[in-house]
């Protein structure tokens, strides 16, 4: 984020709520043109966006105005500036729902802890798609008003010249040309009077308070009510087992009939076609980013695409004739090729620790023998004063107070940029493993704090494999 425009959201913060900024923290970039910062002192701290697309940014204003007076729990904003350039929103918190999902999977399999989530989010899809999206201004959607025909065809060859190209997949591009218009024209054929998020999916779905809250909206447009249940059902990554997809997927049906009659076998039918054409989408966007900028990360996600591919494959039956299309589908989950991009053995293993000095530096099992090294030992330590001696760092009295009577901000945003560089390069190279260690005196408060919060950030931001341990713990 440039130094002016972190200025001019200050000034709005301080404009609008006529309180000075104690500190700002630029967040890390996602995959969108978006950027935002966290800005904060001791009475609040929200969320800074800045984003030159005015359209989108009109979009995401619109719908959030109209969501909020639906009782949809989305961000409130807080300030809009004059240019409609930057605007404050309601921070919360750092927790999507595919966080959770990743770090209790880890430690408890996809448990009923993860399904509570999942069936929050899905309770509140119809009202969504039905309560909202009545009367909302689709005259501010934006590229689309409608995932229409034009929508369709743009994915499908997305999909064609970003994924089947460049992963040299065989096919009558003209035969495939005709089944792309028959398949679009069948989904179109679907009742699209209803509100389409577009990026209905885990990492969109934020967690606060036991509570989910929806961002990234300002895709939206109208549409099918398949597709987003495609869309959070199919999320690549995610991984949801068949059983709990069948479950999520009748909860919802309960859900939708509170408010409009359901054809079951109608409504399953277009479901799968829907998850069909939002898995090639998501393919084209893997190829795209992964075989054309080369951003190896992305191609990662492609076995998880091939895995749901191949199951739909074997359960789908649809009312027109596609062979051609089918005959490339077919030939990406029999590519051996394919299967084997971003499998596990490829994965980055970051091992964060924490330790006490006294007890001498972790050994690195992983036989790679170097890594980082951070000392913690020149912060203020809550290890001195009697009422944190027996709580560690990751208690909340600690954390208050490392981050009110210590620099520890600016010694972990240091750090990050050290460690990012590194994992960047890591995953380039196709390396397995990194070490990341935090040492104090005790190896209790200071560098357990440090690699908590290094575990939650590479986790946030980077598709590698976190172990977190606490040797002296």
């Amino acid at each position: 984020m440039k130094t002016s425009d972190k200025n001019e959201i200050i000034q709005l913060f301080e404009q609008h709520f006529n309180e000075k900024v104690d500190n700002v923290k630029v967040l890390p970039a996602s995959g969108s043109y978006r950027e935002y910062c966290r800005l904060s002192n001791s009475s609040r701290t929200v969320i800074g966006a800045f984003n030159n697309d005015l359209k989108e940014n009109a979009a995401f204003l619109s719908f959030t105005s109209h969501f909020k007076k639906n009782e949809i729990p989305v961000p409130e904003v807080f300030a809009v500036s004059n240019d409609l350039k930057k605007y404050l929103l309601e921070d919360l918190g750092d927790i999507t729902l595919f966080d959770f999902l990743s770090t209790t999977r880890e430690k408890e399999g996809f448990s009923e802890q993860i399904i509570s989530e999942y069936k929050k989010v899905l309770r509140l899809l119809p009202k969504i798609q039905i309560v909202a999206g009545k009367n909302l201004d689709y005259s501010v959607c934006y590229p689309r008003a409608a995932f229409d025909k034009t929508s369709m065809m743009w994915d499908l060859n997305y999909f064609k010249y970003y994924f089947l190209k460049l992963a040299k997949i065989q096919f009558d591009e003209q035969a495939l040309e005709d089944d792309f218009q028959t398949f679009s024209n069948y989904l179109l054929s679907a009742d699209s009077n209803y509100f389409l998020y577009r990026d209905f999916q885990s990492r969109n779905v934020m967690l606060k308070d036991e509570r989910v809250y929806f961002i990234d909206y300002q895709g939206g447009r109208k549409g099918a009510l398949q597709y987003d249940l495609a869309s959070m059902l199919y999320d690549g990554k995610a991984d949801i087992p068949e059983s709990v997809r069948k479950q999520l997927f009748d909860l919802y049906i309960a859900e939708l009939k509170k408010y409009i009659p359901v054809n079951d076998e109608k409504f399953e039918s277009f479901f799968k076609g829907f998850v069909l054409i939002r898995i090639m989408q998501a393919m084209g966007a893997y190829g795209f980013r992964g075989f054309y900028e080369k951003k190896e990360h992305f191609l990662k996600s492609i076995p998880f695409a091939l895995k749901n591919l191949e199951y739909l494959l074997k359960n789908i039956k649809l009312p027109v004739d596609i062979p051609e299309l089918f005959n490339v589908l077919n030939q990406l989950t029999h590519s051996e090729v394919l299967k084997k991009i971003g499998s596990s053995e490829k994965t980055l293993t970051v091992t964060v620790t924490s330790f006490s000095y006294k007890k001498g530096y972790p050994v690195d099992n992983s036989g790679n023998g170097g890594g980082h090294v951070f000392d913690c030992r020149a912060l203020n330590n809550p290890g001195r004063y009697a009422e944190y001696q027996t709580l560690t760092g990751k208690d909340l009295e600690v954390q208050e107070f490392l981050e009110k009577k210590s620099e520890i901000g600016i010694f972990l945003n240091t750090v990050k940029l050290i460690v990012d560089q590194s994992v960047k390069t890591y995953i380039d190279r196709g390396f397995t493993n990194l070490s990341v260690s935090f040492g104090c005196t005790g190896g209790q408060h200071r560098s357990v704090y440090s690699a908590e919060k290094m575990a939650e950030h590479l986790r946030n931001n980077f598709p590698v494999n976190v172990v977190l341990i606490h040797r002296e713990q």
